[in-house]
């Protein structure tokens, strides 16, 4: 590298820093003052946050810092502020009867139910439903969107649901239904075989008419009791509708003979330790008000 007349030095040429490459020489050339004082005064206010401001990692926490301040604590001041605000509503959807006409009467009510059933919606509900609620059906987690409901749509059913949960061991009040294994010694693989054809065939997909035929005398014997003669399914103990296109698993022939071979048992949690009275009632109103309600 070569110099140049303001590279150079009162005593002549600039001093490098000893680094050579390809006979190329690096400069020692002097920093920018305006870059040095800027650098220095970095380090002045580290240190002057350092030592007003939680800074410093301990082993359980931080440095507090002189001013004593926390993020922590803004954020609480924040949350106590809004929940003042909207103390005298938490008050009103704990008391009010929990019926759409109740809830809508009250258009701040309302609004508040449905902003707050969303945000706890998102925190609770959303990992297995769905940020759009339209649930996640490869893994056996129902639409929140549709209108074809287990053990009821209606604001009551779904409060109830989201109060108890499904199948859980945690809540005695809990949902519950359980569809036998019939794989496990109940009937033949012929006979599975027979039953599935004929549930695809009352569901109106492509199906093998012979085995249907034969399945519907096994589906009448051994399905009838829970999913109805018809197929329409009986809400009210859990057992769903197997004559429309919605389904929990799959209506393809490997899924439907995996469902009547093996069962299924999909659990909800019981929200009642989790969650206030008035946010089960919000939630409930937002799930309800997304188009699936009754």
């Amino acid at each position: 590298m070569s110099t140049n007349d303001h590279d150079k030095t009162k005593d002549g040429e600039v001093p490098t820093t000893g680094h050579s490459w390809d006979g190329i020489q690096e400069l020692d050339n002097p920093m920018p003052r305006w870059w040095l004082w800027t650098f220095y005064a970095c380090i002045a206010f580290a240190v002057v946050y350092a030592v007003l401001y939680p800074a410093v990692p301990l082993v359980k926490g931080a440095t507090p810092g002189l001013l004593g301040y926390s993020t922590r604590a803004e954020v609480e001041k924040d949350i106590q502020r809004f929940e003042e605000a909207n103390a005298d509503l938490v008050a009103k959807l704990t008391q009010v009867e929990l019926t759409t006409d109740a809830i809508k009467a009250d258009a701040d009510l309302y609004n508040y139910a449905v902003q707050g059933g969303a945000a706890v919606f998102r925190t609770y509900c959303a990992q297995c439903h769905g940020s759009g609620a339209n649930g996640v059906q490869a893994a056996g987690y129902p639409s929140l969107l549709d209108d074809d409901w287990l053990w009821g749509g209606a604001l009551e059913d779904i409060y109830y649901t989201a109060t108890h949960g499904i199948r859980n061991e945690d809540d005695p009040d809990a949902r519950w239904s359980q569809m036998p294994a019939f794989g496990d010694d109940y009937l033949p693989q012929e006979e599975i075989d027979a039953v599935v054809q004929y549930v695809r065939k009352i569901s109106g997909q492509e199906h093998d008419a012979a085995l249907a035929s034969a399945g519907e005398t096994v589906f009448l014997d051994n399905c009838a009791a829970c999913h109805m003669e018809d197929g329409t399914g009986d809400r009210y103990q859990g057992a769903p509708n197997l004559t429309d296109a919605i389904w929990l698993y799959g209506g393809d022939v490997e899924t439907l003979t995996e469902t009547v071979t093996y069962a299924r048992f999909g659990i909800m949690p019981s929200h009642q330790e989790r969650l206030t009275d008035a946010e089960r009632r919000a939630v409930a109103v937002y799930v309800h008000q997304l188009g699936g309600g009754e």
